[in-house]
């Protein structure tokens, strides 16, 4: 038995070394800043590039592990369909989606859980929640996600939220 464990060991650790050889998700590049939105305030800039932008601009910051296959399979993509969607750093350079962009920071999935784990700092609290959707609201012009589609989770007549 312990042989088996031994060898099933062995294959992990040759398999792990063996995929290291493969390039993919190793060329991290971070093409220039072209434009960036026009931020209602420094606030919300500072808010969106600590929980925001190492997926949704060109300013990613690549840790040592996203070098590492598999991780760096995963961060690769990860960050190339973040800045399809969303990049800060190409704005009126095609289609942002940001219609959704406050609403995925108030239920929370944006920023994942996941990508929390290694950057403690993108986690918001409550009030750096609500101070970025409002943020979002006035920088990108549009209503509607300052509060839930439902009309709940956000302030009311200025007083508490969530």
């Amino acid at each position: 038995m312990k042989k088996i464990i031994a060898g099933i060991l062995i294959a992990f650790m040759l398999l792990l070394l063996v995929i290291q050889l493969f390039p993919l998700g190793k060329q991290h590049d971070n093409p220039p800043v072209v434009q960036e939105p026009g931020w209602d305030s420094p606030q919300t800039r500072q808010l969106a590039q600590r929980a925001c932008f190492d997926c949704h601009s060109n300013e990613t910051i690549w840790p040592w592990y996203s070098y590492v296959a598999p991780i760096s399979w995963l961060i690769a993509r990860d960050v190339r369909e973040g800045r399809e969607r969303l990049n800060f750093s190409e704005w009126g350079q095609g289609e942002q989606e940001v219609e959704e962009v406050g609403e995925v920071v108030r239920q929370g999935s944006m920023p994942p859980n996941y990508f929390l784990i290694t950057h403690p700092a993108a986690r918001l609290s409550p009030a750096e929640k609500e101070a970025l959707i409002k943020g979002f609201s006035a920088t990108f012009g549009v209503s509607g996600f300052e509060r839930g589609e439902d009309g709940e989770g956000g302030e009311e007549d200025g007083e508490g939220g969530d």
